[in-house]
């Protein structure tokens, strides 16, 4: 999207649709006496439902001069119930105003912002209430323009907006420069989060959360957890601030500082956090992507609240581990409670748990029972897990019906697992294999590498076409494509080892193939 705002005008954004009309005006003697206007206010603060709101509207225009401050309080509060009611309606009585104030473009703005049906009405409002220039944005405006921009990834827009409050001298404001942090790091623009950070005289502990989750949903664990150290020093964490602490060390595999972070909810900070739902599930999570199932598993048990988050999360852990009725009585349980409903990234974990079994009747059963049991529309994950179960048991022919009757476009990974089953074949069709390989390569992304080549190799080789082998080898060496080496990471006492195919830069790589050589010797 690309709203410019430039100071040339522009009509007012249209109202959504709506089919009601403002209700028709009722007769009464009262004028526009202050008592008949704090018996209208007094109305509007007992109101409850819109159509109560609407009679009360009816009899402000029919009774009220619209001109008096008074009244025009009196229209704010009726825009202030509508904007959170029915944002259709309070379009329309933001239009009868004939020079709303900035409370009244803010309230507007505000709902807008935080509906996800009208972000783009939020930025637009903004334009024109800057190009209309009897009200100017003020301190409450831009905290929710600039969460509409984030939304939206408007990232030029929020930079419009960034230059409009250095302009008006709101730079300073915390709430202002949180929004700017947010925005940015929505965007990808970890470099401009972290100028505003640093150019802030004064951070609230929001300030510093919004910073270390920008860090963490972005993949900078160890910067994340850098920045929570200075905080430390400042502020005591909250559960915002160890929710993204322990999201951190699950991204690392940092079993050691999980559990460090864990130490710290239960002895620093207060029960409400220890006992809070979102950081338990982070709990859960991080344990099982650190390969400690049972700890995981004790953190879901004492829970005293669980969202669906939760049992997400250790349903895709014992999937992760191969743990397939594990997750599948886990997801039993969940079905039974009333609470709850299965979501879409539940059945990605139960379809992921059937595939690393090899449990193909189940995978197809859950599959279909999520079509329509649950009415959930598949993604691409869900058609994922399902072609790869089906071929990787032999299943081909399927699978390949499967990925040619998505009603979305396949992408690089669907194909790379039917070009790996079609290598693990004995008698693989050597066409079939071909044009999936040209498929992975057209479609480009993830999974477009050498494991693509190697495949095709494999095949082949297997098919004893040895001089497309050679062809392979060859094109590989003249794009400089090499064979990327395998990977794997070990925790110990809180560092980090890193180890590749054939390495030999660890301190301890003699001592490491020593073991490894007297397994292989047991192994025999």
């Amino acid at each position: 999207m690309a709203l410019a705002i430039t100071p040339n005008p522009r009509p007012r954004p249209r109202p959504p649709p709506h089919n009601h009309h403002l209700p028709i005006a009722f007769n009464t003697n009262n004028g526009g006496s202050l008592t008949h206007h704090s018996r209208l206010l007094h109305l509007l603060n007992e109101c409850t439902d819109m159509s109560r709101l609407k009679q009360i509207h009816a009899h402000t225009l029919r009774t009220t001069s619209t001109v008096k401050p008074h009244t025009l309080f009196l229209h704010s509060r009726i825009l202030h119930f509508s904007s959170s009611a029915d944002i259709g309606y309070a379009f329309r009585v933001f239009n009868q105003i004939e020079n709303p104030n900035s409370f009244m473009w803010n309230t507007l703005i505000r709902a807008c912002a935080r509906s996800s049906e009208f972000e783009e009405q939020a930025i637009l409002l903004y334009y024109e209430m800057l190009t209309q220039g009897a009200a100017m944005p003020d301190e409450y405006t831009f905290p929710f323009v600039l969460r509409a921009c984030a939304y939206l990834f408007a990232l030029s827009e929020g930079k419009q907006a960034h230059g409009q409050l250095v302009k008006l001298g709101f730079d300073s404001d915390v709430y202002i420069s949180n929004s700017l942090i947010h925005l940015y790091a929505s965007c990808g623009c970890l470099d401009l989060a972290e100028k505003v950070f640093e150019k802030m005289r004064e951070r609230s502990i929001v300030s510093w959360n919004v910073m270390i989750d920008s860090l963490v949903r972005a993949g900078e664990f160890e910067t994340a957890l850098k920045l929570f150290g200075q905080m430390q020093k400042l502020f005591e964490p909250d559960g915002y601030t160890m929710q993204s602490i322990i999201n951190a060390c699950a991204g690392l595999g940092a079993l050691y500082l999980g559990m460090w972070a864990h130490a710290y909810v239960l002895r620093k900070c207060d029960d409400a956090v220890a006992r809070n739902v979102l950081v338990n599930s982070s709990l859960v999570n991080m344990y099982c992507k650190c390969g400690s199932l049972e700890i995981a598993l004790q953190v879901f048990e004492r829970m005293p609240k669980r969202d669906i988050s939760t049992w997400n999360y250790m349903i895709l852990g014992f999937a992760m581990h191969g743990k397939a009725e594990a997750a599948l009585k886990c997801f039993d349980r969940l079905v039974k409670m009333e609470s709850f409903k299965p979501n879409s990234i539940t059945f990605v974990g139960v379809l992921s748990a059937c595939n690393h079994r090899g449990m193909v009747k189940e995978g197809r059963k859950f599959f279909d029972m999520m079509v329509k049991e649950y009415k959930i529309e598949p993604r691409l994950e869900h058609y994922g897990c399902l072609v790869d179960l089906l071929a990787r048991a032999g299943f081909i022919d399927e699978a390949l019906n499967l990925v040619t009757t998505m009603p979305m476009k396949p992408d690089a990974v669907i194909w790379r697992s039917l070009l790996d089953a079609c290598s693990k074949q004995k008698h693989a069709s050597i066409e079939l294999s071909e044009e999936v390989a040209r498929q992975i390569l057209e479609s480009g992304g993830e999974g477009v590498s050498s494991g693509v080549y190697v495949l095709l190799s494999r095949i082949y080789a297997s098919a004893s076409r040895w001089n497309d082998v050679g062809s392979i080898r060859k094109l590989m060496t003249d794009e400089g494509i090499a064979k990327e080496p395998g990977c794997s990471l070990i925790d110990i006492d809180g560092i980090t080892h890193e180890f590749f195919a054939g390495d030999t830069s660890h301190p301890c790589s003699r001592e490491i193939y020593r073991v490894l050589d007297a397994m292989k010797e047991r192994l025999k």
